[in-house]
């Protein structure tokens, strides 16, 4: 039976010629095909030697590097499960994950040894090393010691291959589980509906802990056999530099927004690029238009999630499944992926029509296998019929494009109608001076909820929140109108960009009570 393990497919798409560079990094070093070949070969060897029990998690908690990928690598080499950790967690919240995720080995900065370690034995782990990213650490001094040739453990398409944890801004971290076969449909379909092509470079300035970095984006280069110019930091000035050697971009929207304040940022500067792909945040409408006027390229906003990598996409070239549309519209995440199902219900379970805002679900080869030990919460999250339910609102207009409204826990039940933030959003974010938004709900003593807009203005301009309120009460509807408008230096945000709205919630909850 063929070996659905997801290092074969990749390691497949390697070029014929082993010796060429496959990743070139920003402190001048440069890793051979067959360098990452060896390297994974070693360090499955390690893993392999160590008598880890089927099914064995591989926690890690270190600084992005190229050793980092490789021990990724390794870890679906040898049929293990990887288990990525934010940078930014605390001693709390490892002490969570190790508890429950009860990883076999766990791998951490040399910086945090002493506390990792002591939590990770406490909690029955039999193996802790240490990863820097100056390529030192206990990890590569024990793989050093093993036979860089290594047979890929054999693994079922549905075999797990990876749990990641949910931010978990309401309630507890959920460990979304990953299989071999989840994260190759995606990466294949990914490479035909991108257009990946031959000669593609990729500049990856994304942190490997989360889908983007870890999985679109290494898998999109992997499966190309295209080289990666790899930046352990996003830096705006390197990126530039590094445009005119490379084709591809992915990033966040802020990573867009720091890019435009480069004067460097020209048409000139873009032209050798064939793709820009955004996502993990919303694409503020003005960073959409600002970025094709510099540069003559239109960013392509895509949409998905840690418990089914890509679920949509503006298109690349045209989509037949839907008139053969080529238009890649801002404010939208585009369409339904090849192999993806989507639809909008209603909270009592109807189907809703074109327009009509509701809760998306979706069904396809890409979504998880469920929660890690949560069998009750992976019911929950699963319709009658298999489709999942993303906790997203949305709709789908009349061409087919798939609209994000928000997430289903910051809509705002004011009066009893329904208040979705990033329609306020939107009008705030068209105002003079303002560069960016934020609307949650607090409580409030007779209407239940009602909305706080905080906003940030422009560099050099002037924002009065009595303005803001007063402009809006001209556009929209009485219950939609926020009762407070803020204005602030800045929004709080998690390392992805995305706006923390749980921390504004928190910080006006006491306002009207």
């Amino acid at each position: 039976m063929k070996n659905q393990n997801l290092f074969v497919a990749l390691r497949a798409q390697f070029p014929a010629d082993l010796d060429a560079t496959a990743v070139e990094t920003d402190n001048g070093l440069f890793y051979t095909w067959r360098d990452l070949d060896h390297a994974t070969a070693r360090m499955a060897n390690l893993l392999a030697s160590l008598n880890l029990p089927a099914g064995a998690r591989v926690a890690v908690q270190v600084e992005k590097s190229v050793e980092a990928m490789v021990l990724y690598l390794a870890t679906l080499r040898a049929g293990y499960v990887f288990l990525p950790l934010n940078t930014a967690y605390q001693s709390a919240e490892i002490e969570y994950f190790i508890g429950n995720a009860e990883p076999s080995v766990v791998v951490c900065s040399s910086k945090n040894f002493g506390w990792v370690s002591k939590i990770a034995f406490s909690a029955g782990t039999a193996h802790v090393f240490t990863l820097d990213d100056d390529r030192t650490g206990s990890l590569l001094d024990r793989a050093a010691h093993f036979s860089d040739q290594h047979t890929p453990v054999h693994s079922e398409a549905d075999d797990l291959a990876a749990i990641l944890y949910t931010s978990g801004t309401t309630g507890r971290s959920k460990g979304a589980m990953l299989s071999h076969g989840n994260m190759l449909s995606n990466a294949v379909m990914l490479k035909d509906y991108w257009g990946w092509q031959d000669g593609d470079v990729l500049i990856h300035a994304l942190p490997i802990f989360h889908v983007h970095g870890l999985f679109v984006a290494i898998h999109g280069a992997l499966i190309n056999g295209s080289k990666m110019i790899w930046l352990a930091k996003f830096d705006p000035k390197l990126v530039l530099r590094k445009m005119p050697e490379a084709t591809v971009f992915m990033g966040v929207p802020t990573l867009y927004v720091r890019l435009l304040a480069e004067p460097g940022l020209t048409r000139e500067a873009a032209s050798k690029m064939r793709l820009f792909i955004a996502g993990s945040a919303p694409l503020l409408i003005e960073t959409f238009k600002e970025w094709q006027d510099r540069t003559g390229h239109t960013i392509l906003e895509r949409y998905g999630m840690s418990e089914t990598i890509m679920l949509t996409s503006n298109p690349y070239t045209a989509d037949a499944r839907h008139g053969g549309a080529t238009e890649r519209r801002g404010g939208t995440v585009g369409f339904p992926l090849p192999g993806v199902s989507l639809r909008v219900q209603s909270d009592d379970g109807q189907a809703l029509p074109v327009g009509e805002i509701g809760g998306i679900q979706v069904k396809g080869a890409n979504v998880f296998k469920g929660y890690w030990r949560m069998p009750e919460k992976t019911r929950e999250e699963f319709t009658a019929d298999g489709y999942f339910k993303t906790g997203d609102v949305g709709k789908i207009d009349e061409r087919g494009y798939v609209h994000i409204v928000g997430r289903a826990k910051d809509l705002i039940i004011s009066g009893g109608y329904n208040v979705y933030p990033a329609e306020i959003e939107s009008y705030i974010n068209d105002m003079p001076g303002v560069a960016e938004s934020a609307l949650v709900g607090v409580p409030h003593p007779d209407f239940g909820e009602v909305g706080v807009a905080v906003v940030i203005a422009k560099p050099g301009a002037q924002v009065e929140a009595d303005t803001v309120i007063s402009a809006l009460k001209s556009q929209l509807a009485n219950f939609k109108i926020p009762k407070k408008c803020f204005v602030v230096a800045e929004l709080p945000r998690n390392t992805m960009g995305k706006v923390q709205k749980n921390l504004l919630r928190d910080q006006y909850k006491t306002l009207f009570v």
